[in-house]
């Protein structure tokens, strides 16, 4: 894949500054899909620290660290093509953060609260910024009826909204008050709702292999699947080296201590097209 135009760079990254998201005008390839659909399945099977359940069951909620221990998913993220966009939207060399793939089974996948990311990262992990990105790449085709993400664009410019920015911070929580529905932080339904009064929302969909990116300061959730359709999407966070935590506690595979940059590598097995 050759590097991305200077000119559609530059449209993407002023799009991603002003909205705090945008969509990336690439597909993953069908035969890449599928291989990434078969290595998540088959974590997702697995009985490991890394899988997550949806509460009180054993319906996948979610798989997490995989680029830790799988071939395919770290080939994925030293593709040219994310390593170059990850670091012309935080302005320089960057490494994987964290790597997760919500899975929200059909008639099953419990909703997201409204939250923004950067919450998390920055009070439990001690990112110093907001300099990071989320690449998501949807491994099955994102409808209304299946629990899409929905943005409020703009927000990521009005600094962090849940109640805890007030002072009253409960300090660190259980890391798995982080990847369930009863988040740890969250945007109250009242103040989210302020918010898309004023800036609107969008719905994030797309077929299977699309490819999107938002900001860690984006106020977000996604509605339960109610759909007979699964929605697999994977997110994988590129951060800058200059904003490495420096002492983050929670498991690895939540947050990797790996900070090397990303030497970009080509495997031909994850093609993405241009639209």
């Amino acid at each position: 894949m050759s590097p991305v135009p200077d000119t559609a760079l530059c449209e993407l990254t002023t799009a991603y500054e002003r909205d705090g998201w945008c969509t990336l005008p690439y597909r993953l390839g069908g035969s890449a899909v599928e291989l990434l659909r078969d290595r998540v399945g088959a974590i997702a099977r697995e009985v490991r620290p890394e899988v997550v359940w949806e509460k009180g069951g054993r319906v996948v909620r979610a798989v997490h660290g995989c680029h830790r221990f799988d071939e395919v998913c770290a080939a994925l993220t030293r593709h040219p093509l994310l390593v170059e966009l990850a670091e012309a939207f935080v302005g320089g060399p960057v490494y994987v953060y964290q790597f997760k793939v919500n899975l929200k089974q059909a008639h099953e996948g419990a909703a997201w609260p409204w939250h923004q990311d950067f919450s998390f990262w920055h009070r439990e992990d001690g990112m110093p910024r907001p300099v990071a990105v989320n690449i998501a790449i949807s491994l099955d085709a994102v409808h209304e009826g299946n629990g899409p993400l929905t943005v409020i664009p703009g927000s990521h410019r009005l600094g962090l909204q849940d109640p805890h920015t007030d002072g009253n911070d409960p300090g660190r929580s259980d890391w798995q008050r982080h990847v369930s529905a009863d988040l740890a932080y969250t945007v109250t339904p009242q103040r989210a709702g302020e918010l898309a009064g004023e800036l609107g929302t969008r719905l994030i969909t797309g077929p299977a292999g699309s490819l999107h990116a938002f900001h860690p300061s984006i106020v977000h959730s996604s509605s339960n699947n109610g759909s007979a359709d699964r929605r697999a999407l994977l997110l994988i966070t590129y951060n800058s080296v200059r904003n490495v935590p420096p002492a983050p506690t929670r498991p690895e595979f939540l947050v990797d201590r790996n900070a090397a940059p990303i030497v970009p590598d080509d495997d031909r097995r994850l093609e993405l097209n241009p639209l």
